[in-house]
C-alpha cells in the first residue's frame, strides 16, 4: 500500500454503511462473489458477526460502537495490507468512527453510504429490529431512537431504495474499476 500507483492485486477497504436493512451485507457478499470470481482475495468483515467474536462485552452507547469501529478497521488495515480486497459491511452511525477508520487504513479506504430512506429500510426489516424496536425488544435502534450521522464525504453512494442488487453491484465494481482495484465489467 505505499506511494505507487493502484494496482488489482493491492487490498484496499470499502467501508459499506448505512442504516440497518438498507442493504450493506447484500451488496458485500454480491461484490465479493464477483471480485472473488475475477481471482481476488476477498473478506467481507460484517459489523454483527465481527461484533459476536470481537466485542461480545460492548453495548449500543455511543462509546461502545466507537471502540467496535476501531476493532474493525484494524483488522481490515491488516487484511489490505496483506493484499486482500475488504469490504466492511458495518452501520457505522457516526462520523468521528467513519473519519477514524478512514485515518486508520489510509488512502486505500472507500467510504460507501448506502442511502436509503428509515421508511423504506423498515419495510424490509431483514432481521426483524424494526419490529422489535417498536415492541421494546431492541432499544437504541440506530435510525429511530438513536441518530444515523449522514455521512459528509463519502466516496461513493449508492441509493439502494431505487437500485436493486444487480445495479447496486455494478456501481460498485464501476467504482472500483475506475480506481484500477477492480477489472472492468464486460457489458451487460
Amino acid at each position: 500500500m505505499g506511494a505507487n500507483a493502484p494496482t488489482i492485486e493491492d487490498g484496499f477497504v470499502v467501508w459499506i454503511e448505512g442504516l440497518p436493512s438498507s442493504g450493506k451485507t447484500t451488496l458485500s457478499r454480491a461484490v465479493a462473489d464477483r471480485l472473488r470470481a475475477a481471482g481476488r482475495k476477498v473478506e467481507i468483515l460484517d459489523g454483527d458477526e465481527v461484533r459476536q467474536m470481537f466485542s461480545p462485552e460492548l453495548g449500543f452507547s455511543r462509546k461502545d460502537r466507537e471502540i467496535h469501529a476501531r476493532r474493525v478497521s484494524y483488522v481490515a488495515r491488516m487484511l489490505a495490507r496483506n493484499g486482500v480486497a475488504v469490504l466492511v459491511a458495518m452501520i457505522t452511525p457516526y462520523e468521528t468512527s467513519r473519519q477514524a477508520a478512514r485515518a486508520g487504513v489510509g488512502s486505500r479506504f472507500f467510504e460507501v453510504w448506502l442511502r436509503c430512506p428509515l421508511e423504506v429500510c423498515q419495510s424490509r426489516d431483514a432481521k426483524g429490529l424494526y419490529e422489535r424496536s417498536r415492541t421494546g425488544g431492541v432499544a437504541k435502534l440506530t435510525g429511530v431512537d438513536d441518530p444515523f450521522e449522514e455521512p459528509l464525504n463519502p466516496d461513493l453512494v449508492v441509493d439502494t431504495a431505487r437500485l436493486d442488487v444487480d445495479a447496486s453491484t455494478r456501481r460498485l465494481l464501476d467504482f472500483l474499476a475506475e480506481r484500477k482495484l477492480a477489472a472492468p465489467l464486460a457489458a451487460a
